[in-house]
C-alpha cells in the first residue's frame, strides 16, 4: 500500500546482523502487556519482534508473530488481518504473516510529537469495516490484530476513531471501551477533540522519527481550496456505486461521470418553459458545486470530477436518539460569506435532496425534496446544536463550531419575486452571485443535463469553460468536449486581462466570457474545481443565450406577463401563505427575503 509518509526501512534479517551487534527492543516494550481483549473482533497489540531481537529479549518476554498466533488460538481466535501502524519496518518482515495466509496491511503513522493524520484514519476505518463486513458471511470469522509499537496510543487512536464512526457517538465512551480492553488506561485522550478529530500533540515514542511541529498558518480561504481528507481508492469506487444506486442510475462502465443535475442557459426558446410549468426562482451563487453523501461513518463532499473527500460533519435524525443519517445524498454549493466582524466563513447551501437513509427521492417533485432538506437535514442539526450549547450538557459530545463549514438550505421564492431578488437581495448578499436559477416546482431530479432547469446570467457574465493549452509554437489552443473527446475550436482567441502568463495556465480549465467588440474570449478565472471543459452542446446553448441577449429588463418584462397566467394565479394564494411563514422565519434570523 502506498502512503505519503516515508517509512524507515531498516529491517535486517538474521543473516545480516553485524558481528557483536544486538538489536534492542523498543524502550518500554518489555514491560508492556502483549495484547488486550477484542473490540469488535479487533485485538489491540504491541508490535511483535522477530528472532533478531532474541539476544535483547529474555525467553519469558519474547513476543513474535508465531507467539501471537499461538496465544490467540489458545483463546479461540484466528488472526486473518494484521494492521501495522509503526513508521518503520525493522521489527519484523511482513512475510512472517503473508506466508501463512494472513493479510498484512501497513499504515505508517509517525510517533512522538505527531498523531495519525486524517487520511491514515480514513484508510484504517475503511479497511476494518470492509474486512469485518466480509467476515460476517463466513462460518468462523477471523480477527484483526492492530499494533503500533506499544499498542496503546496510535492503536487506541485508530480503534477509537473506528468506534466513533461506526457505532459509538460519544468520544468519551469510545475511550472508556478501549481503556477497559487494553489496560493500562489510554494515556492520550487529549489527542482527540470533541469531534473525534486529531489534535497535534505527543504520541507514543517508538524512536522512528524526529519530532514534528504542527504549526498551522492562517490563510485566506478561497473557492479553490481543496476541502476534506482523501479516502482510499477502493472506497472512492464503492462510494460512486452508492451514489449511482441512490440516483437510480445503471452501473457505470469505465470511469463514472459526475451525475449531478446541470442547468441550461436561458434563451428565447426555453424561456417559454416558464409559461408551461410552474417555476420558482433563486439566486445563482458564484461558489463551488458539491454533492454531499452522508454515511454513518462519515460525510463526503463530491466534486465535479466525481471525487470524494471526507469532512467532519454531523447530521442527526429528527429523533436525535436514532443517531446520524446513513446513505443520504444532497446537492448544493459551497460559498464564502464575508461576515462583518468575523471575516470569511464557508457555508454549504443545500438546494436539493436525492436520497434519504438509502431511499431514493429523485422521483418526488422538487417541492417535496426541498421541504425534506429543512425537515430532515437542517433543522435536526440546529436543534441538536442548540441543545449542546444550551448548557443542558456540561460536557457536550460534539462542537458544531469546530466544523469546516456551516450548512443551511438555499431559499427559493415565488416567480414574481424575481425583481426584488435582482434589485435588492443579490446586492445585499455577503458572497458573489451572477444571476438567477429557475427551478420547476414539480420536477423530479434529473441527472446530468436538465433541459428544464434554467439559469440566467447577467449578459456580461455568460461564460464557457474551455480547456486552454499552449502549443509548441506558443500558439493558443482552445478546446471543448464532443462525445467525450477534445475538440479544437479553430479561430478562437483568449485574452488574459490580469496579465497572466498564458503558458502558466496551459492544461487548465478556463472560464471565459465573450467580448463582442473584440470578438474574443476573456478569461474570468481558472477553474481548479474542474478537469474537463464544457461539451460542445453546452457551448452552443451559451452562444444562443449570448445572441438572444436576454437583458435584465427583458427578463423582468417577460416574468410580469407570465405570473398573470391562470397557472400561476391558481397557486399563488397557497404559495403566498408559505412565503409569509418563511418571511417570519427570516425576520427571526435577521434577514428579510424578497417578496
Amino acid at each position: 500500500m502506498q502512503h505519503p509518509q516515508q517509512i524507515r526501512n531498516d529491517y535486517a534479517p538474521p543473516t545480516k546482523v553485524g558481528r557483536g551487534r544486538i538489536k534492542e527492543a523498543p524502550e518500554g516494550w518489555l514491560d508492556c502487556p502483549a495484547f488486550g481483549e477484542p473490540i469488535d473482533k479487533i485485538i489491540p497489540s504491541k508490535v511483535p519482534l522477530d528472532e533478531t531481537f532474541n539476544e535483547s529479549v529474555p525467553p519469558g518476554k519474547r513476543y513474535s508473530s508465531k507467539q501471537v498466533v499461538n496465544k490467540q488460538r489458545k483463546a479461540g481466535r484466528e488472526i486473518g488481518l494484521v494492521i501495522d501502524l509503526t513508521n518503520t519496518s525493522r521489527y519484523y518482515s511482513p512475510a512472517e504473516w503473508t506466508k501463512q495466509g494472513t493479510k498484512h496491511l501497513k499504515i505508517p503513522c509517525k510517533g512522538r510529537d505527531a498523531v495519525p493524520d486524517n487520511e491514515s484514519v480514513n484508510t484504517f476505518v475503511y479497511e476494518v469495516m470492509m474486512y469485518l463486513e466480509r467476515q460476517k458471511h463466513t462460518k468462523t470469522p477471523k480477527y484483526i490484530l492492530v499494533h503500533c509499537t506499544h499498542g496503546h496510543n496510535r492503536t487506541g487512536f485508530m480503534i477509537i476513531h473506528y468506534l466513533v464512526r461506526t457505532r459509538i457517538s460519544c468520544v468519551a465512551e469510545a475511550i472508556r471501551i478501549f481503556a477497559q480492553r487494553r489496560p493500562p488506561e489510554w494515556k492520550r485522550p487529549s489527542d482527540l477533540d470533541l469531534n473525534g478529530e486529531a489534535k497535534p500533540d505527543d504520541d507514543d515514542d517508538n524512536g522512528d522519527v524526529s519530532p514534528v511541529h504542527n504549526d498551522v498558518e492562517e490563510k485566506v480561504i478561497t473557492n479553490d481550496d481543496v476541502l476534506g481528507d482523501a479516502v482510499p481508492f477502493d472506497q472512492q469506487e464503492a462510494l460512486r456505486i452508492v451514489c449511482y444506486r441512490l440516483l437510480e442510475l445503471p452501473p457505470a462502465r469505465g470511469h463514472a461521470q459526475f451525475p449531478g443535475s446541470h442547468p441550461v442557459s436561458l434563451d428565447s426558446d426555453n424561456l417559454q418553459l416558464l409559461r408551461q410549468r410552474y417555476y420558482y426562482a433563486t439566486w445563482k451563487a458564484d461558489g463551488t458545486r458539491y454533492m454531499m453523501l452522508i454515511m454513518r461513518d462519515g460525510c463526503f463532499l463530491i466534486d465535479r470530477n466525481f471525487c470524494f473527500r471526507r469532512v467532519q460533519m454531523r447530521f442527526p435524525h429528527r429523533n436525535l436518539n436514532e443517531g446520524p443519517h446513513d446513505m443520504t445524498l444532497i446537492d448544493g454549493e459551497m460559498i464564502i460569506d464575508t461576515v462583518p466582524d468575523s471575516g470569511l466563513k464557508r457555508r454549504y447551501l443545500a438546494y436539493d435532496l436525492m436520497a434519504l437513509d438509502s431511499v431514493s427521492k429523485t422521483k418526488l417533485p422538487f417541492s417535496e425534496r426541498w421541504r425534506l432538506i429543512e425537515d430532515e437535514i437542517i433543522r435536526p442539526r440546529h436543534n441538536e446544536r442548540k441543545m449542546f450549547e444550551s448548557g443542558a450538557k456540561s460536557n457536550p459530545m460534539y462542537k458544531y463550531d469546530m466544523e469546516l463549514f456551516s450548512a443551511r438550505r438555499k431559499d427559493f421564492w415565488l416567480l414574481h419575486t424575481a425583481k426584488r431578488v435582482l434589485k435588492e437581495f443579490i446586492p445585499s448578499l455577503c458572497h458573489d452571485a451572477d444571476g438567477l436559477i429557475f427551478q420547476g416546482w414539480d420536477d423530479p431530479y434529473v441527472t446530468r443535463t436538465h433541459e428544464g432547469l434554467l439559469k440566467w446570467k447577467y449578459p456580461e457574465m455568460n461564460s464557457v469553460d474551455f480547456l486552454f493549452e499552449v502549443g509548441n509554437d506558443n500558439r493558443q489552443l482552445v478546446f471543448l468536449y464532443e462525445r467525450g473527446k477534445k475538440k479544437l475550436m479553430d479561430g478562437s482567441r483568449m485574452v488574459f486581462p490580469n496579465g497572466e502568463d498564458p503558458s502558466s495556465i496551459s492544461g487548465r480549465i478556463v472560464e471565459c466570457s465573450w467580448n463582442k467588440e473584440q470578438q474574443c474570449w476573456v478569461c474570468i478565472r481558472v477553474r481548479f474545481d474542474k478537469s474537463t471543459p464544457n461539451d460542445i452542446n453546452t457551448y452552443r446553448k451559451v452562444m444562443r443565450s449570448i445572441t438572444d441577449n436576454i437583458t435584465e429588463d427583458k427578463l423582468l418584462e417577460e416574468i410580469t406577463e407570465i405570473i398573470s397566467l391562470p397557472m400561476y394565479a391558481d397557486r399563488k394564494k397557497a404559495d403566498e401563505r408559505m412565503a409569509h411563514a418563511k418571511m417570519a422565519q427570516h425576520r427571526r434570523r435577521g434577514q428579510m427575503p424578497p417578496q
